[in-house]
This record gives structure tokens, C-alpha cells and sequence, in this order.
């Protein structure tokens, strides 16, 4: 028996390009035969797969330099179509059916798409499809592309509430030092709170965006919503099983979870800071109360400033007296009406507790 019943596995461009930059067949066959196993054991899987742009740079010699944001599109155009093909080919010998998703970090920042994503993806998973999820880099610019495909794997493991994110790098999980060296120490695990940028190493793979630095703090960003975060070297034979049956001698990182889940809500605003419309700065008393034991909300009392210009709905930045963001939410004011209503007592919430999520 595995703890979890669904899972994400984010599979990064180390783990499935060769040194060409060619597909590693053989390294996907193996990840998919491990998927088709943990659905024999009642695991619901979803994957978001990298690969794509490293496959497709492989297939096609440009004739001219590209920008990069050019370069991505055309990698990406041809190289998904390889990539979802041979995942296709190889779950089929499984007798299994896998989709395609392709997904913009625009699609997470309303709500309603949002939950088109999440409705979909649910209803594949009820009919025993496996979705298998990535970037659409062939319409993505620069300032709305994911930080990484980690990024999105948060993201869909919030979005799913799953029981697990894995990750699987081309090393055992976090070490402190790097990660070439032979006496540096892998870390085994990590508290959600811990802060460990003094010692984790800020390299990228050659052919991914990410490194350890954005896998740290989405993990510890997923994890304090009450999922579990392991990363692990994907090159390693049956990987998968052996971390969900938690095999004291396979080498991982595992970041523990927040002992109580939130809500799919604060889930979605958590992880939309990057649209947010606007900023509401607070005062000390209303700081110290958000920090305090009880639940409560943002009140107009509590306001010293309103900044940027959104609308009622419309998710916005919370700045403490020190300049320093604590948090983010969803605001039942428009900027026009917060900003003439600054200071005053006895007024419904700003935003609400339900709709805010603090750091």
C-alpha cells in the first residue's frame, strides 16, 4: 500500500534529454512502466512532463539566430508533438490512455479557468486517463512564462489536492553544497520553514530553466499548504515505487507538510501573486492582528494606503509598515472605493479572512 492516492510527478529536461538533446527513450519507458505500476496499486498519477523544447531543438537546425522567446516557440511546436506521441505509444502498451494538456500561467489567474483546468483534469482522472501536462511555450512570452515546470507542478498539485508533489532531477534531492561534490551532504529532510538558500547550490541544468533555489521554495510553498514534497534523481531504476513505499535506503528530499490542509481557495490565491492588481498597505496594530493566534481579516481600520487600480474580486498585494509584503488576497472593495474608505471603522472586511492567505 502507498500513503498517498494521487500524485504528481514532475519529470524535468535532465531526466528525459540526452546530452544531444535528444529523448532519452529508454529513461521514459522505464518512468512510464513505474507510472503503470503505481495505478495498479490504485495511485492516481498525473504527470507534467518537460522535454519538449530539448526534443525539438534536436529535430531542426535553424537557419538564421533566433531570440530566444522565437527559439522556444519553434523547439517547443515541434518537439511536444514528438514528446506526447511517445508517451502515447508507451502507456498503450500498458493498455492505458494518456491526454495531452498544455497550459499558460495566464490560465491560472482567473478563478473560472482556473477550475476549467481543474474540471478537466478531474474528469480524465475519473475515466482512467492520465494527463500529462506542460507549458504551452508556443504562445507563452517572457514575462507570463512559468518560472519552470516546477512552478507548474505546484501549481496542478494544489489544483488537484494532491497527497504528493514528486519531483525528479537529474540528482538524489537537495544537498548542502553542491551536488558534484563528494563529501557534500544530501539533505533528507527539510522543514517547510526552514530557510536553506545559504547552502543550496544556484545552477541550472543545460537544459532546463529551473535549478535547486525555485525548487526549494516551490516545494516549501506546496508543502506548507499540506502536501508532501519529495525530489529525487529520476535516473534511478523504479524510483517511483520505491519512494511511495518510503525505502529508508532510497536517497531523496523530503519536505513535511503542513499538518492541516488549507482550502482549494486560499490554494488558488496563493499561487497567483503574480497578478495581482494592486496593493493595500496596513498599519502596525493591523499586522500584529493577522499575525496573531485567531483568524481575522483585513479591515478597512487597519489601512494606510491603496495602491495600483483594480476591481472589486480582484486580487491585490498586502505591504506592512516596513515596505515588506506579508501576504495577498481577494478584496471586496475596487481601488476607487478602498481608497475613500481608508481608516474607517464598522465596514465590511476589505478582504476576508477566507479570502486571504498570509506568508
Amino acid at each position: 500500500m502507498t500513503p498517498y492516492k494521487r500524485i504528481v510527478v514532475k519529470i524535468g529536461s535532465a531526466v528525459l534529454a540526452r546530452q544531444d538533446g535528444k529523448l532519452d527513450i529508454t529513461r521514459m519507458s522505464a518512468i512510464v512502466d513505474q507510472v503503470a505500476e503505481l495505478r495498479r496499486l490504485g495511485v492516481e498519477t498525473v504527470i507534467v512532463s518537460s522535454g519538449a523544447v530539448a526534443s525539438g531543438r534536436s529535430e531542426i537546425k535553424p537557419e538564421k539566430k533566433l531570440d530566444p522567446v522565437s527559439a522556444r516557440q519553434l523547439y517547443s511546436a515541434i518537439g511536444q508533438a514528438r514528446l506526447i506521441n511517445r508517451y502515447c505509444e508507451l502507456f498503450r502498451e500498458h493498455g492505458i490512455t494518456c491526454g495531452q494538456i498544455l497550459t499558460t500561467k495566464e490560465n491560472f489567474a482567473g478563478r473560472n479557468h482556473y477550475l476549467n483546468q481543474k474540471n478537466c483534469m478531474e474528469t480524465m482522472l475519473a475515466h482512467g486517463v492520465i494527463p500529462i501536462v506542460n507549458e504551452n511555450d508556443t504562445v507563452s512570452v517572457t514575462e507570463l512564462m512559468f518560472t519552470d515546470n516546477d512552478e507548474l507542478g505546484g501549481l496542478i498539485a494544489s489544483m488537484l489536492n494532491a497527497g504528493a508533489l514528486i519531483i525528479l532531477s537529474n540528482v538524489d534531492g537537495i544537498y548542502a553544497g553542491s551536488p558534484a561534490d563528494p563529501n557534500a551532504r544530501l539533505i533528507t529532510e527539510i522543514d517547510r520553514k526552514e530557510d536553506i538558500g545559504n547552502y543550496v547550490q544556484a545552477g541550472k541544468s543545460a537544459f532546463g530553466r529551473g535549478g535547486m533555489l525555485t525548487k526549494c521554495s516551490i516545494a516549501s510553498k506546496v508543502a506548507d499548504e499540506g502536501i508532501a514534497v519529495i525530489i529525487a534523481n529520476g535516473r534511478r531504476d523504479n524510483i517511483l515505487p520505491s519512494i511511495l513505499a518510503n525505502d529508508p535506503q532510497t536517497p531523496c528530499t523530503r519536505f513535511t507538510p503542513a499538518p492541516k490542509p488549507v482550502s482549494s481557495l486560499k490554494k488558488w490565491i496563493s499561487h497567483s501573486e503574480g497578478f495581482a492588481k494592486g496593493e493595500v498597505r496596513l498599519n502596525q496594530g493591523a499586522v500584529e492582528a493577522l499575525n496573531g493566534t485567531k483568524a481575522v481579516s483585513v479591515l478597512m481600520v487597519g489601512v494606510t494606503g491603496i495602491n495600483g487600480d483594480f476591481e472589486k474580486d480582484d486580487l491585490v498585494k498586502l505591504i506592512d509598515h516596513n515596505g515588506r509584503q506579508i501576504g495577498i488576497g481577494c478584496t471586496a472593495y475596487n481601488s476607487d472605493e478602498a481608497a475613500a474608505l481608508i481608516g474607517r471603522k464598522d465596514l465590511k472586511p476589505l478582504i476576508h479572512y477566507d479570502y486571504l492567505c498570509l506568508y
